[in-house]
């Protein structure tokens, strides 16, 4: 793990027209990665969040992180841990900690200057919008807070539209 974290401004909404979202990423000249499966496993920690995520193409990966719940754009702190076997690393966790949620999606991923550009079909809770932008190790964050703003706008996300917990909380909740 690095000893600093990551950090990231990110921004979530209900995708209410998902053809548009993708025409829109593809106008703006975001380049397109593919659709990667992803498969969340939530476990329940004393501060932060912790996840181990599965993705096809992808390796496996350990997420720490901290990030308010707020609807509209918000840092976000976070760790990333390559894991080399995603089994046995699954099992340890769980009998250590037990298990909050899983969430699966569906995540087209483009990418525009320093930001992911999320299109996601969460099963059980719908289509979303996620974007992340990726912050330097010196920024101010300020340039990050404005790319979110313009795709904000691009992307005609609405106040109405804007989501202020995480698919795990979300799924808690149904």
């Amino acid at each position: 793990m690095s000893p600093v974290p990551r950090r990231n401004v990110e921004l979530k909404a209900r995708d209410l027209d998902p053809e548009r979202s993708l025409a829109c990423c593809r106008e703006l000249g975001a380049v397109d990665h593919g659709t990667l499966w992803q498969c969340d496993t939530y476990f329940p920690v004393p501060s932060g969040r912790l996840k181990l995520r599965e993705q096809r193409p992808g390796q496996a990966v350990l997420i720490q992180y901290d990030r308010a719940d707020q609807p509209d754009q918000r840092e976000s702190r976070y760790r990333l841990v390559r894991v080399l076997d995603v089994e046995e690393a699954r099992q340890a966790l769980t009998d250590a900690l037990g298990v909050t949620v899983t969430v699966v999606k569906r995540r087209r991923l483009f990418l525009w200057h320093s930001v992911r550009i999320h299109l996601d079909d969460v099963e059980r809770l719908g289509r979303f919008i996620e974007l992340e932008a990726v912050a330097g190790a010196t920024s101010d964050l300020d340039s990050e807070w404005k790319l979110i703003a313009i795709l904000r706008e691009r992307l005609s996300i609405t106040d109405e539209s804007l989501v202020a917990t995480g698919y795990a909380q979300q799924m808690i909740a149904l």
